[in-house]
């Protein structure tokens, strides 16, 4: 029998070795959910999971827990976003908890966009840990039961997640992105998405670096 780290139909598809298509939806900016399992209908039947924004570009909307969990309900598999922006360490922690009991197995880990694109631009950030703590801290959760304070007894029911970050080859300075890359994946990362490709030619450059660094054998590359 096949062991899987959440189960989810994401990672099973990606550990068959296929190659796994992915869509995204932003929540809506109020609470009339109509508009949102309307697109969650365009989506269904056509890709393997669909990220669920928190709150995109630093922009107030729904959240992604609760949009996540709607989206069950609606016959598809969340990619359940999380950026560090908006929480500090005990926040990010139940709500991990919170969406695993809701039945959410994939959560991608990101830092968030600054609050000042978005339109609270006076909003404090919050920042208590990064993206790359956050994927130290969903693993370590998952795969030793255990919160990041490493004081507690062992959690009862840990969040059984597959786990992914997010890569931007094309930012500058660009030498250095295949190296954060790894630093996520050495983090615990399982799986990463990347921004959208336009340039072909530099997205190649930067595969054969991480290919050269063998990062394709550590974790699954969504381009």
């Amino acid at each position: 029998m096949t062991e899987y780290k959440s189960g989810s139909n994401l990672e099973k598809v990606l550990k068959a070795g296929h190659f796994a298509f992915t869509g995204e939806c932003g929540p809506p900016k109020g609470a009339n959910v109509d508009h949102l399992t309307l697109k969650f209908g365009y989506l269904k039947g056509k890709v393997d999971a669909v990220n669920i924004t928190d709150n995109q570009t630093a922009v107030v909307r729904m959240s992604s827990l609760a949009a996540s969990h709607i989206m069950i309900h609606e016959g598809l598999e969340p990619n359940f976003q999380m950026v560090c922006r908006d929480r500090n360490r005990l926040a990010l922690t139940s709500d991990i908890l919170g969406a695993y009991a809701l039945g959410i197995r994939n959560i991608l880990c990101l830092s968030g966009d600054h609050q000042t694109f978005g339109n609270h631009p006076q909003a404090k950030n919050v920042h208590d840990i990064d993206s790359m703590q956050l994927i130290r801290l969903v693993t370590k959760m998952r795969d030793e039961g255990k919160f990041m304070n490493d004081k507690e007894e062992a959690i009862d029911g840990p969040p059984k997640m597959f786990v992914g970050a997010a890569c931007n080859p094309f930012a500058d300075p660009f030498e250095y992105r295949v190296y954060r890359l790894a630093n996520k994946i050495a983090a615990g990362a399982d799986f990463i998405q990347t921004q959208c490709i336009f340039n072909m030619d530099k997205f190649r450059q930067f595969m054969k670096m991480a290919v050269d660094m063998g990062l394709h054998e550590k974790c699954y590359i969504l381009a």
